[in-house]
């Protein structure tokens, strides 16, 4: 029997109805979880039981009436603590951070709460989210439930580490160059960064997208009927779609399905990796997919010139800091952002120019295919106590090649569980879809959950 902390959300709507379960029960055994797992995890913050069950209860007599606020009424989330929640500080990974109360839920949050979902937590992330890893100067060191001394990716990292031990069945993040896909990849779990507006958020930025990150893929399309309604506080959001998120099946024969094993810069892809990309497309070929290797997407000059800009918008926030504040951010952070202090105009202003050059480039690389098949990083989880794999704050994007040109070009790509290597470490298969094609980047990564190989059960912790 599946334990109650870890049933899908699909699945709890239905015991909920029939009054097989509630959602105090399902609420307490997920708290329960995290006191015995999140000592060593450190994947939450500013949890508070007794607002969860608080929650819980009004969900648990709105079923009782017969009145659930939907699918979602009752379903135990956590929210990455950039996604604002009212009365609720918001550290950004930061001890640099003010711990004001935000003033109001931002979209994703407000989404959730009409929902009936219950909040049993925020998750942890590093400096600002702009590390791929657990590493924070505010928060303890996030690691990977799959082996404690690897790192869980981020900049979700607690998103990450939640949805593989069992923190409730859906996690909501944030991605702006991988920070969804990555954690999601090496945690071994769903983790969908949608198009760009296709689910508000607020502040909007160029690239930035709230997405969730489950156990199933039915869970996360669950997540996106409620998470891609629309809110008018986001200027860039998509215009309402009547789509049907729960909608997943669709034939395999006839779909053009692109292969991109070569990145073009970054890290190389290691062998196992490969292995598991290949198997996919090989699989999905024989149900009838036609395969197509694709060249490289983005280059060097691509990525430099966004790594500038970046720096250049960090340095901008933490030149605005006291010095005393200044101290308290992560060395590696001060490290990476210096140099925008040295930075000229021109450079800004060229390195900017690279978004349009990702996005055309990605866009023409795909056009000709339905979907593309791709590593989601070129290496398994790196180690926990590292900033990036390479710890190097002049090289820190060396593994996000396969997945920044999707930020930029704004089109949906999702990470799913592909496998593991030899030391059990999940590897994941990163499916991206043209612009706004969504529920058919979903269609597909449901398809692999049911052509794919048995993967291995969750991680449970080894006795401390």
């Amino acid at each position: 029997m599946t334990a109650l902390h870890a049933i899908p959300a699909a699945e709890l709507a239905p015991l909920y109805r029939r009054r097989t379960l509630s959602p105090v029960e399902v609420t307490q055994a997920v708290l329960d979880r995290i006191a015995a797992c999140d000592r060593r995890i450190a994947a939450t913050w500013a949890l508070d039981p007794e607002a969860a069950l608080t929650q819980a209860r009004a969900s648990e007599l709105r079923w009782a009436r017969r009145s659930p606020l939907g699918p979602l009424d009752g379903v135990p989330v956590t929210l990455k603590e950039n996604i604002a929640s009212r009365g609720v500080p918001q550290p950004l990974g930061c001890a640099a951070s003010l711990l004001n109360p935000a003033r109001e839920d931002a979209p994703p949050t407000a989404r959730l709460r009409e929902a009936g979902a219950v909040f049993v937590a925020r998750t942890t992330m590093p400096d600002w989210g702009m590390l791929s890893s657990g590493l924070s100067s505010f928060h303890r060191l996030t690691r990977n439930p799959w082996d404690l001394r690897r790192n869980p990716g981020g900049s979700s990292a607690g998103a990450g580490a939640a949805a593989a031990m069992g923190y409730g069945p859906i996690h909501l993040g944030t991605d702006i160059g991988g920070s969804i896909r990555l954690p999601a990849g090496w945690c071994g779990v769903v983790g969908l960064k949608p198009s760009l507006g296709r689910i508000p958020i607020k502040p909007p930025y160029i690239g930035r997208v709230a997405g969730p990150l489950t156990r199933t893929v039915t869970d996360c399309a669950l997540a996106m009927s409620v998470l891609s309604r629309p809110d008018w506080r986001d200027a860039s959001s998509l215009p309402p779609a009547d789509i049907d998120w729960l909608d997943l099946q669709r034939p395999l024969k006839g779909l053009r399905l692109g292969v991109l094993l070569d990145a073009g810069w970054g890290d190389p892809l290691q062998p196992e990796v490969r292995d598991a990309v290949m198997l996919a497309a090989l699989l999905f070929a024989a149900e009838g997919a036609e395969l197509v290797e694709l060249k490289p997407i983005s280059t060097r000059a691509m990525v430099d010139g966004l790594d500038r800009f970046w720096r250049m918008r960090s340095w901008l926030d933490y030149a605005a800091l006291p010095p005393e504040r200044q101290a308290k951010v992560l060395p590696y952070i001060r490290r990476w952002i210096e140099r925008g202090a040295q930075m000229s105009g021109e450079e800004v202003f060229r390195g900017f120019s690279q978004i349009a050059a990702l996005r055309d480039a990605a866009i023409a690389a795909t056009h000709g295919v339905d979907y593309v098949l791709s590593p989601v990083s070129p290496d398994v989880a790196f180690g926990a106590t590292k900033a990036s794999p390479l710890n190097d704050p002049e090289r820190p994007f060396e593994h996000i090649a396969y997945t920044l040109p999707y930020n930029m070009s704004e089109q949906p790509a999702i990470s799913v569980p592909a496998g593991h290597d030899r030391r059990g470490l999940p590897i994941g298969l990163q499916i991206a879809g043209r612009r706004h094609d969504d529920i058919g980047v979903l269609r597909l990564a449901r398809a692999w959950e049911q052509i794919r190989p048995p993967l291995r059960d969750w991680p449970e912790l080894p006795a401390a």
